[in-house]
Parts: C-alpha cells; structure tokens; sequence
C-alpha cells in the first residue's frame, strides 16, 4: 500500500467512494475539484498498485485543511473491504502531520454521532469530545461529535 498526495486524476475513483461510504450525505466531485484548487489543504490517498502495471486500487482518502493554528479534518474513508486492517489510522496520522506541518496547534472534526468505530479511532489517536451538532448529517438528521486534538504534545498522531 501506498499513501500518496491526491491528484486530479485521483478525483473519480474518490467520488466513487465517497458515494458508497456516505451516500446522500456524499460531497459532489466538484467539492473535491474545489478542495484539491485551495491553498492550505492536504488531501492524500491510499492506492494498492496493481502487481501487473494496471490501474492503483484505491483503499482510502483523507483531507485536511490548516487556515492557521486550528486545523480541520475535512474528510476521511476506507473502502468497506480495507476496514479495520489500520489504514484508517494512517491516513488520520499522516494528516496529523501536515496539519502540525502547517504550523496548526489543534486540529478539529466532526464525526456522525452513530459511526462508533470511527469514534474508537479517533479517541484511541488523543482526540477529545468538545461538543455535539444536533442534526447536522442532512438527510437523517443525525448528530455530530466535534473532536479536537491538542498536537503540541503526544495527543493527536499516535502514542
């Protein structure tokens, strides 16, 4: 496996996933064209490269935004047939790093209040519940969680 930087070509098998993951809550691929197009943001992927020279599988995707010293984590997904194999915190540690990179001193996201294996992940990673968004995954109206992680110290990237 290989965790890259998100490129344009990247941008339709991303939307893919993103669909099958979140379904109508979903970002349009026009969001990620957008997010790709901004300064301060890190989107990265997680591809398998094909043993016989074919096209990258992709396993993952994560994005981050750092507008100063709180940072944002924008997005995170694992294809449904590469969970729970540790690629989920990769890709959250690597964006951990760009985030401390870009000079951010805490870094922010919003979980939906029912994905209790993403909760485990980002707890487990030094993150601490701060606050919750009545309603804010539409349709559904299913809460959020805002974590936040302190990357001055040991919390937020690993232990």
């Amino acid at each position: 496996m290989e965790v890259r930087a998100m490129r344009w070509w990247d941008v339709a098998a991303v939307h893919r996933l993103e669909q099958e993951l979140f379904g109508p809550t979903a970002w349009s691929a026009e969001t990620f064209w957008g997010e790709l197009a901004h300064p301060g943001r890190t989107y990265l992927v997680a591809v398998e490269p094909a043993a016989d020279g074919g096209p990258e599988e992709l396993l993952g995707y994560g994005g981050v935004v750092v507008p100063g010293a709180d940072a944002d984590v924008q997005t995170l997904g694992v294809a449904p047939g590469a969970q729970r194999r540790g690629l989920g915190r990769t890709l959250l540690r690597r964006l951990v790093t760009a985030a401390r990179d870009g000079g951010a001193t805490h870094l922010l996201l919003e979980v939906r209040a029912d994905n209790e294996p993403a909760q485990a992940l980002y707890l487990a990673e030094g993150f601490r519940r701060i606050a919750r968004r009545a309603r804010y995954y539409q349709p559904g109206d299913v809460d959020a969680l805002v974590l936040r992680a302190d990357l001055r110290g040991s919390a937020g990237g690993g232990r």
